[in-house]
């Protein structure tokens, strides 16, 4: 029998190999939320967030229009409905959907209808899409207290319900 076991040797341990690999894999995405925001210009946006100590990665593209797979002319064009929108994959056990969120509040101008800063159009509009109600509440009530800082400014930014189908998916510009 020694001979069966050293011949199986290499396949036993490619497959214990394989899995330690799937089950890494399994607890890597376990332990990963998402965050989407859409916060104007999706390049600055993007590029804020990868800097951020927790934040796995953070990827543009498009989400809330009518149109499946728009093209970036299409979108920043008009009249697709879509918003540029940041997919922000983050550590739950090293920062937390509120602290991602206030850095994304602290960004933006949520009382500006038209767009952030030079940019302008509806692509540029401010969102954040919550995936549950415990989600909606933190953004609603983080929203109020940015606001309160600015008495008289109505908020534009909304709260909207992430959806992963369709037109409605982030695609990539």
């Amino acid at each position: 029998m020694p001979g069966v076991y050293q011949k199986a040797k290499p396949f036993i341990l490619a497959v214990a190999i394989l899995l330690g690999l799937c089950a890494d894999a399994t607890r890597a995405r376990a332990d990963t939320a998402t965050a989407v925001f859409a916060g104007g210009c999706f390049w600055c946006v993007e590029a804020d967030f990868e800097k951020v100590p927790g934040v796995i990665e953070a990827v543009s593209g498009f989400t809330g229009g009518k149109v499946a797979n728009p093209t970036y002319k299409q979108v920043v064009r008009g009249g697709t409905g879509h918003y540029e929108v940041v997919e922000i994959s983050y550590d739950p056990a090293r920062i937390d959907f509120g602290q991602i969120l206030s850095l994304f509040l602290r960004s933006v101008d949520p009382t500006d209808a038209g767009g952030q800063f030079c940019d302008r159009g509806d692509s540029y509009r401010t969102a954040i899409f919550v995936s549950n109600a415990e989600e909606k509440r933190s953004a609603e009530r983080a929203l109020r207290a940015t606001l309160s800082v600015t008495p008289g400014r109505k908020p534009t930014t909304t709260c909207q319900s992430k959806s992963m189908s369709g037109a409605d998916s982030p695609s990539a510009p």
